[in-house]
């Protein structure tokens, strides 16, 4: 039988070998593929922070980063311009806080706080810094957290918003000069109009006006003074709202904790009688639980005075209002509800503004002055709170309230 021929010994050996080098060609391989992606990121990344140096360099408005105790890292041309500095590096390594405006300081730890504190992507706010040569300017700031390797900073732009801002300055201070006048002008007015009507008052009953003739001459000169006091009784309430919303604008008394329902009680007092005579039915619907609320009891109360004289002006006799106050889980509620007229779709958009185009004559002959609800709404918010309403013509009118 013949013997299989011999593998050499070396064959082994040299299939190891060969193993060896395609393994070490393969890593080859693979290390010069990472080599080139590597690069591939490296330009990719040195590109971006190219383009990056580019708009954060050549921006018009001021850019900053600043690190979580304010201090400007990394700054451009023109926030140096704006500040009165000649380059970037005379800001960078300093804290914005060097710059703020004394009135204002406060502002950037509002910044501070929201950011690095609260975690919020983004915070914007309009603040006033002060230049080398100790001018100031208005600025609007807007800083955005990102990660860094040493940890989370702020990219922050501001831009130049003084001209902007010294015109609002010069409209508010316009605006509340002629608030001044007006309101000067509705005090003063007061007193002519009160003689007015006492005047008419007594025109009515003197003999010289009873005993016109004919009869119908009496009648006709009665009718005019009639109108003549109806004009000063609708300028009146004009005057008196006027006034009160002056009063309302200026006053920063404090709130006191009050029971609502006590308060609510006792507000409708005086329109019970006033429904009865009108033949509406009013409600109040109060939880068994007293609910209270820091309030401005007198102010708040012109809400339930101005949203009841509404629902009596245009509710029909045999209607019905309710008033009802209820504790919802994070704050409290009052309804206004009547089965009037209802306030037409295209109008109720308006129903809130000042001297609305909304105000209608009621039902009654009584006329609106147009501040009622403008009024109410000022309260409302002065209370943190909002109103709100839902209605269809003849069917009634929903007025909401929530108060946190």
């Amino acid at each position: 039988m013949a013997s299989s021929p011999s593998i050499p010994a070396s064959s082994g050996s040299e299939k190891k070998q060969v193993q060896a080098l395609q393994q070490k060609n393969t890593r080859l391989r693979q290390q010069k593929t990472a080599a080139e992606e590597q690069q591939v990121e490296q330009q990719r990344y040195e590109r971006s922070q190219e383009r990056f140096r580019t708009v954060f360099e050549n921006s018009p408005m001021g850019q900053k980063i600043i690190d979580p105790d304010l201090r400007i890292r990394q700054a451009n041309q023109a926030l140096a311009t704006m500040l009165g500095l000649k380059n970037p590096k005379k800001v960078e390594g300093r804290r914005i806080i060097e710059f703020a405006h004394p009135d204002f300081v406060q502002d950037w730890a509002t910044l501070q706080e929201q950011l690095w504190a609260h975690k919020k992507p983004w915070f914007a706010l309009e603040t006033c810094l002060v230049r080398v040569d100790k001018s100031s300017f208005w600025c609007r700031v807007t800083s955005v957290l990102f990660p860094d390797e040493e940890g989370e900073l702020g990219y922050t732009s501001l831009e130049d918003i003084t001209e902007r801002k010294e015109m609002e300055l010069a409209n508010q201070k316009l605006y509340d000069t002629q608030e001044t006048m007006l309101h000067l002008a509705a005090h003063d007015l007061k007193n002519p109009i009160v003689h007015i009507r006492m005047v008419m008052h007594l025109l009515r009953t003197h003999a010289g006006v009873r005993g016109i003739e004919p009869e119908t001459d009496r009648l006709d000169v009665e009718k005019l003074l009639g109108v003549v006091e109806q004009a000063c009784g609708t300028a009146d309430a004009l005057l008196r709202d006027v006034l009160f919303l002056g009063q309302l604008e200026a006053d920063r008394s404090r709130k006191h904790r009050t029971d609502l329902g006590a308060l609510l009680d006792k507000r409708l007092q005086a329109f019970r009688l006033a429904a009865q005579e009108k033949e509406i039915h009013l409600h109040l619907e109060l939880p068994k639980t007293p609910i209270h609320a820091n309030i401005h009891a007198d102010k708040f109360g012109r809400i339930l005075d101005n949203l009841l004289s509404n629902a009596l002006n245009f509710t029909f006799a045999g209607g019905t209002i309710r008033v009802a106050l209820r504790q919802l889980k994070n704050s409290i509620r009052l309804v206004v509800k009547d089965t009037g007229l209802g306030i037409p779709e295209a109008l109720q958009p308006h129903v809130f503004d000042k001297f609305s185009k909304a105000a209608r004559p009621g039902l009654y002959g009584d006329t609106t002055t147009g501040l009622g609800l403008f009024i109410t709404k000022q309260i409302v918010e002065k209370h943190q709170g909002k109103i709100w309403l839902e209605s269809r013509e003849k069917e009634g009118t929903t007025f909401f309230i929530e108060l946190p």
